[in-house]
């Protein structure tokens, strides 16, 4: 027999925006489940861009002074190299924000540090090693959940369910809900390499003819994005190695003497890049945020900003009706309306970028010329502003108007 249990709300994964909304449903007196499939929060190459949307979300919690004491990296520019020509794409020292930087750090940590944030509540529950496998349905509307777990199979009946699982979203496709699927011209090697303290402090991205290359600051190692042609992996790794080492270190000379620490393909992980977006995030009993919802690019590293606001939006507008244990579909439809403009904008700016600029950096085989825009930064410091609101604050940003239950 299945565990049974019953919640006013229940959140099929354990990501930055189920944990997030998990948290601010229970503060606001709601009961909630999280299910979350794996063992632990422990993932590499998962995205750790705190923007300084989401630091002004911790600040309006209260947990901004406690959330510093974890160990992180400041960064308040963020600069490119484009060819021969070195420029700052984004400041973000004028932002009307209490943190004007974006803070890197380790998404389990921000996690768990959520996770201990909601449980000083007591409606706050979250099972780990519970895979969702389907929904529970009644007469047209989603009462549930199905999911298995280490002690067994567990049902869990809930006014409503989020779907917060992610692109590969188990929720989204046992709903049969409608995808609009955008393409992308490129995907993502990740991998680290030591860092000295010599080092440049700043993210760095780099482009010359047929390659781009980003370098995250994590103190002691650099988290490194070498972008390649959607599909390239194959023909790359038949060239060998040794030549894409000596890519890495005509990209980044300073790191020529650590490429040797890639010894094997096996810690060069691919980031498979999609950007899709569905259609309706809701149906009656059911609404997917985050990459459930909108997988994003990740130009700009803007995807965990983007599905905390998601959260926020929702436990803005879901607290009270859940509460009284009344959510209507027109309630589910005031999320996506509140959120999709935002989505759409960024998403559009996103395949801007892709289009115009990495596919034709991707494509190129001689020297790079700047695009307008970056003569424009290197021309004009002040319009560095521009990228920096964009990626830093974002489209409509959100704010905490839940109260504490």
């Amino acid at each position: 027999m299945p565990e049974i249990l019953s919640v006013q709300c229940c959140i099929a994964g354990g990501g930055p925006a189920g944990i997030m909304l998990g948290l601010l449903l229970a503060r606001a007196g709601v009961s909630v489940l999280v299910v979350e499939k794996h063992a632990d929060f422990l993932r590499d190459f998962r995205g750790d861009t705190l923007h300084p949307s989401t630091l002004e979300i911790i600040h309006e919690l209260g947990l901004l002074e406690r959330f510093l004491r974890l160990p992180h990296q400041k960064v308040s520019r963020i600069n490119a190299r484009f060819g021969d020509l070195e420029f700052t794409v984004a400041d973000f020292s004028h932002l009307p924000t209490h943190c004007r930087y974006v803070a890197f750090m380790p998404q389990w940590d921000f996690l768990n540090f959520l996770v201990a944030a909601g449980s000083r509540y007591p409606g706050f529950h979250l099972r780990m090693n519970a895979e969702v496998t389907a929904l529970i349905e009644r007469e047209g509307s989603v009462v549930g959940l199905r999911a298995e777990t280490a002690t067994g199979p567990l049902e869990v009946r809930a006014s409503l369910v989020v779907g917060a699982d992610g692109r590969h979203s188990i929720v989204r496709k046992s709903a049969g809900l409608s995808i609009e699927e955008f393409g992308a011209p490129m995907d993502v090697l990740w991998f680290r390499l030591s860092r000295k303290p010599s080092d440049p402090v700043d993210p760095m991205g780099r482009f010359d003819a047929g390659r781009i290359f980003i370098m995250l600051n994590r103190s002691d190692y650099w988290q490194c994005g070498f972008v390649i042609a959607k599909g390239s992996l194959g023909e790359i790794r038949a060239q060998g190695l040794p030549l894409f080492r000596d890519s890495i270190a005509k990209l980044a000379p300073f790191a020529a003497d650590r490429v040797h620490e890639l010894q094997d393909w096996e810690p060069i992980k691919l980031l498979t890049v999609q950007v899709d977006r569905l259609r309706q995030w809701y149906k009656p009993g059911l609404l997917c945020i985050g990459d459930a919802a909108h997988a994003m690019s990740p130009v700009g590293g803007v995807g965990i900003n983007l599905a905390i606001q998601d959260a926020v939006a929702s436990a803005n507008l879901l607290a009270q009706p859940l509460g009284d244990g009344r959510v209507t579909e027109a309630d589910l439809a005031d999320v996506q309306a509140r959120r999709m403009w935002p989505t759409q904008l960024t998403q559009r700016a996103q395949l801007i970028v892709q289009n115009r600029v990495i596919r034709q950096v991707l494509d190129s085989k001689g020297p790079l010329s700047p695009p307008w825009a970056v003569r424009l930064l290197m021309r004009f410091p002040f319009l560095r502003r521009i990228p920096a609101r964009m990626i830093g604050l974002g489209v409509r940003p959100e704010h905490v108007r839940t109260p504490v239950g």
